[in-house]
């Protein structure tokens, strides 16, 4: 079904795949580099001359309503004047105005107030989900796009896209650039056609489950090539492509054809095509061979994508997976809740589901409602616990659903037909009961996705499947189904798109920027509070400790109900880490009150007591309190897997942290925002052990230090009277990076160069 190759690979014409070590000095590897797509386009958008090296001007950028508000205030306060490139403001998160009053209403309204004065582009909410939005009106071939949502991907259209946190769309708004390394580039050699009954979900999991654990793509491009593209038709690949975000890939870019310029075509915008292929001869770092023809419907289990099975092979061992799946429910709510599955198996070995949604950019597109709708033509959903919920992506996909009928043969079959709209996706829409299990074709199944809250005793989990054998599952009443058991697929209509919605409700303001417009606030929308810039010398409270494999943004900061606050910096932070360490905001704010008392001059006596330690060190006998920083860190094993939202970053640092400190960083845009918000990303040499909550780390000249080499940074844990060495790292930053932490911020850093 899926391989991956231990080398990297020469694909000649498109179709031989010659593995490095087989290749005998046929090609040159140089040369060969400059043959894939993603290199042409990374080169096309490159402003400097290194290659190795790039500063990334990007063609538009996207941002949705739990983040535009926190961006346009950091750019605003930097002193941005207006829009230089096309910038989407959709607002398909907070949607619902459900929580916290007029507050989420506020966000909408001040979205539409700055594309007003700054020149922007505002989709107002139900309107389309900001993925679908830019697959329609914006991406193109050899375009790149940047967004603030971690699944910005629109590789299918052959454009390379990238979900980062908000400082990089400030650094954009400013017109600096996305500095990054240029990225290793993998081949995802796709084979042969899917079976009827397979969809993108379905393939998309088949490659997360490959890849992700050993992180064979992490923070690489995915270029999509092979005769299996032609074998799906644009549509589909897009539901492929949005998921690759949850192999921690860096980007995503398909070959195109013909269908890729029909899909163009019939958005009015067939200019923007353009044949996309690798050059005769391409070099990649690596290879994913996937056989189409062998995928089979596939489920994602809790609590990650990549945990994921044919649902062959689930009921092949359903006990035995079932039992895996609740200890790990058991490790994630501790003692605060309990999720159980084997009780919800029959008598006859069936799994028996109570909730099934179909939504967002990956399960609301055309193609797959339809399919949904054809299984569900004259069937039931049942009158039991199950339930059924479809999210068309956009009005325009709405609308042609409606009007060939569609939605209401979902409908007569017991489905419910809701807007456009991503909470499925993080939490906000549709929380099922406690103890319930969903399956979804939405992007993620982590904890509390699904809106439940294992704090206070509430907690269901998601399953991630094709809307295919969803449908078939609802067609079932619930008993989990393979859409190999339904023989309904393939027969899709051509598809009308209709953008009067947009024509109607979408301000387009890119270009009419008006400095005169006032911006709408509301209570909530709260300036960024003031940041220290960074000290010669630091010390460090740690004040949490996260041993997990993998810490999700989820886990560092919320999502769901608490997205209402996100425009709201310390009102926002109250909430950091509460699911997984409830006691760490507390923690962090008595660090924070310690930096207030040794600024005011009135040290507390621990910090005196830390101070005769570091008196003790070599070189350190004449130091003093006012010549070191204090603020809080977080140790965790492998933090940010997930979404691109700054706050998981940001959130620490309004409460006083100055660092992480880590063993990996799961993704690069949780680095980036940690360095973006003025945090040091340190890496432990030592086993973690030497490490627990409440001890300090002490780290001289770390400021001098940022100005050389970061491979040893040398520091101690002070604890019991005693310091102890430690080594520190932090792995190469751009000179900008260094110089926004030593700014203490992003803001700061825009400030100070005026």
């Amino acid at each position: 079904m899926v391989r991956l190759y231990e080398e990297g690979i020469f694909l000649v014409n498109g179709t031989e795949i010659v593995p490095e070590s087989k290749a005998a000095g046929r090609f040159d590897k140089a040369a060969a580099k400059k043959g894939t797509i993603a290199w042409s386009i990374l080169k096309e958008h490159n402003t400097s001359e290194d290659m190795e090296h790039l500063k990334i001007r990007f063609d538009a950028m996207a941002s949705h309503d739990i983040t535009f508000v926190s961006i346009i205030q950091t750019a605003r306060a930097s002193g941005m004047e207006k829009f230089p490139l096309p910038y989407v403001l959709t607002n398909c998160h907070n949607s619902l105005c459900a929580v916290g009053g007029t507050i989420n209403d506020d966000d909408h309204l001040f979205g539409l107030s700055a594309a007003k004065k700054y020149g922007g582009i505002y989709v107002p909410p139900h309107i389309a989900v900001i993925h679908q939005f830019m697959r329609e009106r914006f991406a193109g071939c050899g375009k790149m796009i940047l967004g603030s949502d971690s699944h910005t991907r629109y590789g299918a259209l052959g454009t390379m896209a990238v979900g980062e946190g908000g400082g990089e769309l400030v650094k954009q708004l400013l017109q600096d650039t996305y500095d990054v390394a240029c990225p290793e580039v993998i081949a995802v050699y796709l084979d042969g056609k899917p079976a009827p009954f397979v969809g993108p979900q379905d393939i998309a999991l088949a490659i997360i489950r490959a890849v992700f654990s050993c992180g064979y793509v992490k923070n690489k491009v995915m270029e999509f090539v092979g005769p299996g593209v032609s074998s799906m038709a644009t549509d589909f690949r897009n539901g492929v492509d949005v998921m690759t975000t949850e192999t921690t890939c860096l980007s995503s870019v398909w070959r195109t054809d013909e269908d890729t310029k029909a899909f163009l075509a019939q958005h009015g915008r067939e200019e923007d095509f353009r044949k996309l292929d690798p050059a005769d001869t391409a070099y990649y770092e690596g290879c994913v061979y996937v056989d189409l023809s062998a995928v089979k419907p596939m489920i994602a289990l809790p609590f990650h994508p990549s945990n994921a099975f044919t649902i062959d092979e689930l009921y092949a061992d359903l006990d035995e997976i079932l039992y895996e799946t609740e200890k790990a429910a058991q490790k994630t709510a501790g003692e605060r809740a309990s999720f159980t599955l084997r009780d919800k198996v029959t008598k006859d070995g069936k799994l028996m589901v109570q909730q099934g949604i179909i939504a967002g950019c990956a399960g609301g597109t055309y193609s797959n409602i339809v399919e949904a709708a054809h299984c569900l033509k004259g069937k039931d959903t049942g009158c039991d616990e199950f339930y059924l919920s479809v999210y068309p992506s956009s009005q325009p996909v709405f609308t042609d659903l409606d009007r060939k009928g569609l939605l209401a043969d979902l409908m007569d079959a017991g489905a419910i037909i809701r807007t456009a709209f991503c909470g499925p996706c993080f939490g906000a829409g549709d929380t099922p009961a406690n103890n319930a299990f969903s399956i979804r074709h939405t992007t993620r199944n982590f904890p509390n996705r699904e809106g439940s809250k294992p704090g206070q005793g509430q907690m269901s989990a998601v399953a991630l499947m094709d809307a295919r054998s969803i449908a078939a599952t609802a067609a079932n009443g619930g008993v989990l189904t393979s859409a190999e058991a339904f023989d309904t697929w393939g027969d899709i209509p051509a598809y009308t798109y209709d953008d009067r919605a947009y024509r109607a409700r979408v301000y387009s303001g890119y270009g009419k920027a008006d400095a005169e417009k006032e911006l709408r606030f509301g209570p909530n929308i709260k300036d960024w509070p003031q940041m220290e810039e960074l000290a010669e010398n630091i010390l460090l409270k740690i004040t949490s400790k996260i041993l997990d494999d993998v810490t999700t943004t989820d886990e560092l900061i919320p999502s769901g109900e608490t997205s209402a606050f996100r425009s709201n910096p310390l009102g926002l932070a109250e909430f950091t880490l509460s699911r997984r360490d409830p006691e760490y905001v507390g923690r962090a704010k008595e660090v924070r009150a310690l930096e207030e008392g040794r600024l005011k001059g009135e040290p507390a006596g621990e910090l005196k007591a830390a101070l005769q330690v570091i008196r003790t060190l070599p070189g350190q006998e004449e130091r003093t309190l006012e010549e070191i920083e204090v603020g809080s860190s977080i140790y965790a094993n492998k933090p940010g897997d997930g979404s691109a939202r700054e706050q998981a970053a940001s959130c620490q640092r309004v409460l006083g942290a100055l660092a992480n400190i880590t063993k990996e960083y799961a993704t690069k845009r949780y680095r980036s925002n940690c360095m973006n918000w003025g945090m040091l990303p340190f890496h432990l040499k030592e086993d973690p052990s030497v490490l627990e909550i409440g001890d300090y780390v002490y780290v001289p000249g770390i400021r001098s230090i940022l100005d050389g080499d970061l491979s040893d940074i040398e520091a101690w844990v002070i604890k019991n009277g005693s310091a102890v060495p430690v080594h520190l790292y932090i792995l190469d930053m751009t000179a900008d990076e260094r110089e926004i932490v030593k700014a203490g911020c992003l803001i700061n850093f825009n400030r100070n160069r005026g």
